[in-house]
């Protein structure tokens, strides 16, 4: 199942660029075996000013026909690292080719991309900035693996 992190903005060069490579190649690494991966970033910039409306129609661009789309939202549902597992492992079993979480950008992700997803998880009630977003996301992607595959990562 491949994964690609469809997301408004650029992540410049920095410590959350290289938290976000260095979970992202553990993912690609644990997660070949699982039948998870590659993980891919797929980044997108408004640059006509269209707002929430502009930005998600160039994340539905983004987002692989036949994708299944999950948002990352402070509406969606909250769950713990190994019920994430499970929901990626029930993904896959199913025989979903693509899975792409969709990050908005400073102001969210416009209401009828949100209401077209298949699914949306929160981080929390707290508001994350986008760009920290990404690096909890891919981080999560590689404790779900580690879970997956019985690794010492996650105790709980």
């Amino acid at each position: 199942m491949r994964v690609q992190i469809c997301a408004v903005g650029r992540l410049r060069k920095g410590p959350e660029r290289d938290l976000y490579d260095d979970y992202l190649t553990r993912f690609d690494r644990t997660g070949r075996a699982l039948a998870f991966g590659p993980a891919q970033l797929i980044e997108v910039e408004d640059k006509k000013g269209g707002g929430m409306a502009g930005e998600a129609a160039l994340l539905e661009r983004a987002v692989p026909d036949g994708a299944l789309i999950c948002t990352l939202d402070e509406r969606g549902k909250l769950m713990g690292s190994p019920d994430f597992a499970a929901l990626l492992a029930t993904w896959r079993d199913q025989g979903r080719q693509d899975v792409s979480f969709v990050i908005g950008g400073a102001d969210g992700i416009d209401p009828a991309l949100r209401d077209r997803a298949d699914a949306s998880l929160s981080f929390g009630k707290m508001v994350w900035p986008h760009m920290l977003v990404r690096v909890m996301l891919a981080e999560q992607l590689y404790r779900a693996a580690s879970i997956l595959a019985g690794g010492p990562y996650h105790r709980a």
